[in-house]
């Protein structure tokens, strides 16, 4: 209650200040930011108080955007295309999760593949973006979480990295993660954030991270993002080839159509903000959304169960990843066109500044 009411107070002391007239100008940036972060914390507070909002009603007040509403049909057109890659007469989710399963990352060959994995994405990364000398970050090996990976920020541009292991790791994710968590995503996101806005320009703002506001739209979505940028085109299947398919013991010659398969998967990832909306609006129980899972993210049901333990922990937290990368990538293709080099500046320079979900569009 105390927050809650602290919150009320700043806003209201923040809305007699005049932001500044120019509206992309960092004081004006950080204006509307901070009105954002305290609306959304205010509004975090009531719904811990019992206040109840449908799933796109949280989504806007909490991450400043909404996900689009897809119907079973848009679902159905890729799980077809898969169909005719993966073959065979069992049900499609079976037959997929079988096929994954051959490329699970052995158990004893985790540590190694795992740090080619983020030796490479930190080299791709410190080709574009300076980082202060002394940053570091380390790997724990845990289980029973609801995530598959997590950063927690430690200060000083240091990041503890845990990876959950409840689960067989497929081998893509060795570098979804290395990215997505370190290089460049969220341990380059905040060491950025960390070294411009609070040692730079002294703004304490930005030396606490509330989870459940606008700020996690854009270190989710930046740090999916980030994959592509740092391999662009076909060069992360041609690591995975050449280097981390050999290191996990995997057929190199299978890897194309292993990548074709996780590509289409990728573009199934929405019928979890699908499922994550009728679930939380009481329009399936637990059971029908994790079969809606199986079905139509072509998880096994194991897998399934744990997104939809995520999804009871973080609530409408998941359109982060999906919604917010195609906000961050829109933004930087659209400033950036196809340069590479220019894509890596709109890219730092977004992480390096207080750009709400709205200032993107």
């Amino acid at each position: 209650e105390q927050i809650g009411s602290d919150a009320r107070l700043l806003l209201d002391e923040l809305a007699a200040i005049e932001a500044p007239i120019d509206s992309d100008s960092l004081e004006s940036l950080r204006h509307r930011y901070l009105q954002k972060q305290l609306e959304a914390l205010s509004v975090y507070v009531d719904q811990l108080g019992g206040e109840s909002l449908s799933f796109d009603a949280e989504s806007a007040a909490l991450y400043d955007a909404t996900a689009p509403h897809l119907g079973p049909e848009y679902f159905e057109a890729i799980l077809e295309e898969i169909d005719r890659l993966i073959p065979g007469d069992e049900p499609l989710a079976e037959r997929v999760d079988a096929y994954r399963q051959r490329f699970a990352i052995p158990a004893d060959r985790l540590r190694v593949v795992f740090a080619a994995a983020v030796d490479e994405c930190r080299r791709r990364t410190l080709e574009f973006i300076g980082l202060p000398d002394d940053e570091s970050f380390r790997i724990e090996y845990v289980t029973d979480k609801p995530w598959s990976g997590y950063n927690w920020y430690q200060g000083g541009a240091h990041s503890l990295i845990q990876i959950n292991t409840d689960l067989p790791i497929f081998i893509e994710r060795a570098i979804d993660l290395g990215c997505h968590e370190g290089y460049p995503g969220h341990h380059t996101y905040n060491a950025l954030l960390e070294s411009h806005l609070v040692q730079e320009h002294g703004w304490v703002e930005f030396s606490v991270y509330p989870l459940f506001s606008p700020q996690s739209l854009i270190a989710e979505g930046s740090a999916n993002y980030g994959i592509d940028i740092a391999f662009p085109g076909e060069e992360r299947l041609e690591f995975m080839r050449d280097v981390l398919f050999p290191m996990s013991g995997l057929d190199p010659d299978e890897a194309e159509k292993y990548y074709r398969l996780d590509e289409l998967i990728d573009r199934l990832g929405y019928s979890g903000n699908e499922a994550a909306r009728a679930y939380l609006d009481g329009r399936m129980d637990r059971a029908e959304a994790i079969d809606w899972l199986v079905k139509y993210q072509l998880w096994s049901e194991e897998r399934s169960a744990q997104r939809v333990d995520f999804i009871e922990t973080y609530r409408a937290y998941v359109i982060n990843y999906n919604v917010g990368k195609d906000l961050v990538r829109d933004y930087v293709e659209r400033n950036a066109g196809d340069d590479t080099e220019k894509r890596w500046e709109v890219f730092s320079a977004l992480l390096a500044s207080p750009r709400l979900p709205s200032d993107l569009r």
